[in-house]
């Protein structure tokens, strides 16, 4: 696969960059050189990658923290690996308590929607599998940006100031004292420039560091965890946190236009992706650019959608299975109710039978897909005092309807949000890329996939190109750089077109391919602070 930066049929705002030593791609210049830095001190493609996830705990705490779930896809040794360190709703985190706290649907905030973290253990496990470095090494450019601070990038300082108006307005109580102190203090987010830090985050991580995580799930900030959670009411305890292991998974693919995309089973969205690309697959001329390309986009997304909310949850609750939703027979039935028209997405039945991103890979051959996410921005406004842990929110999906297949259940992991992706051919790998942004994550797959392998773009091309965004029923947001034809085109469809002034909404993404000859290409978003650092 060649990689001609003038191949793009419109203006980029970067190249493609690169290199044949090493590459880091995510969204904050300080994390992607903290991993090239650990590579370039003989840590390999996972070192690497830990590194950075650590880093963007501090330099991105408006998308993800300490206290995120994690997921990877690694290619090592000529096969893929998958990890899922999402953690499962406390054992005493029942329906009846939710309800019997005044709340008729999941909370968004606050102690009830917390789950048990997952990201820390992510670390441990991919260093211990894989890794060349210990944690002490890896984790210790985050330590350094926690202790002795970072001045805010742009977009960054944009995000922390919108925090604060809507963490403001939504969070009262003591429960959240912490969670101001530590991320808005002087009452006010840090400024773009400004230098922020935290002492407590620093901490927490030399221990995790330290320990090879036990600390987290066993140890003192265990016991720190489970106390504040009695204190104000939560259900998160030291027992669930010791009960804890992420799991090894086999990643799932289809074939599309002679590649294979992979991503991670459920309890993950990943599938949505595939099925997309599946029903795609059964549709004749989707080659075509323009709009009809656009619109058969939606149509498969909006059908892959309504099955994944309709079915997918913890593998050990599905009653559908995801090689059932993924059959070319299913795919082919599905792909039938799409007309030239928009539809009303409704889930079928098959034959029974604020997120951060980042790429890494290295000379010996490997790549690492990685996301961690606190959800919706800080996540619950939950942070325990003094460690610079700020919780996630990732309970929010559980249903509370008793009969949903996602129904809150103690134990039980939920429908989530963050994907990883990675694509070979025949066999071989070509690279690790992921889009960031809650639902948007399947779409965004999906459009940087057919960008690639449709269209002919490069890297960078693929992540620049103007995105649209299924949300409801018909209705479609599109960035404002979408050609004027293509979404009068789409709204001549049927569809309910929206233009958004502020491209927050669609995603954040990273990619890096590499080619026969061993050169590795990288892009990374204009809709981010993202850095490219290349060996």
């Amino acid at each position: 696969m060649a990689f001609d930066p003038l191949s793009y049929p419109f203006a980029s705002r970067r190249n493609v960059v690169y290199a044949a030593r090493g590459m880091v791609a995510t969204s904050q210049p300080l994390a992607a050189q903290a991993g090239l830095d650990i590579l370039r001190r003989g840590g390999n493609a996972i070192d690497a990658a830990i590194a950075t996830a650590a880093c963007l705990t501090v330099v991105e705490p408006t998308s993800n923290g300490i206290g995120s779930d994690a997921f990877a896809i690694v290619h090592s040794g000529g096969r893929i690996y998958g990890l899922n360190a999402s953690g499962p709703a406390p054992r005493t985190l029942t329906r009846e308590a939710v309800l019997a706290a005044g709340h008729e649907t999941m909370p968004r905030f606050g102690v009830l929607p917390v789950t048990v973290p997952g990201t820390p253990a992510a670390w441990a496990a991919l260093a211990r599998r894989f890794g060349t470095l210990g944690l002490q090494e890896t984790l210790a450019p985050a330590i350094a940006y926690a202790q002795d601070g970072y001045p805010l990038s742009p977009t960054l300082g944009h995000y922390w100031g919108l925090a604060a108006r809507n963490y403001k307005q939504a969070l009262q109580g003591d429960a959240h004292a912490a969670f101001f102190a530590t991320f808005f203090p002087e009452g006010r987010a840090p400024a773009i420039g400004e230098l922020w830090r935290s002492s407590g985050h620093a901490r927490t991580l030399r221990e995790i560091a330290e320990s090879d995580a036990r600390a987290f799930y066993e140890g003192d900030l265990a016991e720190k965890m489970d106390r504040f959670m009695r204190a104000h009411g939560g259900h998160l305890t030291r027992e669930d946190l010791a009960a804890f292991e992420p799991q090894w998974v086999e990643p799932m693919s289809v074939s599309y236009r002679g590649h294979e995309i992979w991503e991670l089973p459920p309890n993950g969205q990943g599938l949505v992706a595939l099925q997309a690309l599946q029903i795609l697959n059964q549709l004749p001329d989707v080659f075509s650019a323009g709009e009809r390309l656009t619109h058969l986009q939606i149509e498969a997304i909006k059908l892959a959608f309504a099955d994944g909310f309709a079915h997918i949850t913890d593998p050990l609750h599905m009653r559908v299975q995801p090689e059932q939703l993924l059959s070319a027979m299913y795919a082919k039935e599905r792909a039938g109710l799409i007309t030239a028209m928009a539809g009303e997405p409704l889930p079928g039945l098959p034959p029974q039978g604020g997120t951060v991103y980042l790429a890494t890979a290295d000379d010996q051959g490997n790549m690492v897909s990685f996301i961690q996410s606190n959800y919706m921005g800080f996540g619950a406004g939950i942070c325990i005092p003094d460690t610079g842990i700020s919780l996630q929110n990732r309970g929010h999906t559980f249903s509370l309807d008793p009969t949903h297949v996602n129904a809150l259940e103690p134990g039980k992991r939920t429908y989530h949000t963050i994907i990883p992706a990675f694509l070979t051919r025949q066999g071989q790998p070509v690279g690790p890329f992921g889009v960031m942004g809650g639902y948007m994550q399947p779409q965004g797959h999906l459009q940087v996939v057919m960008n690639l392998l449709d269209l002919g773009m490069n890297p960078q091309a693929a992540l620049d190109a103007p995105r649209w965004q299924w949300l409801q029923g018909k209705k479609v947001e599109v960035e404002h750089h979408m050609p004027a034809h293509i979404a009068q085109a789409l709204a001549r469809r049927g569809h309910a077109i929206s233009v958004a002034l502020d491209g927050g909404g669609f995603g954040r993404g990273q990619m890096i391919l590499r080619d026969a000859a061993g050169v590795l290409a990288g892009g990374t978003e204009p809709r981010t602070d993202g850095a490219i650092a290349a060996w």
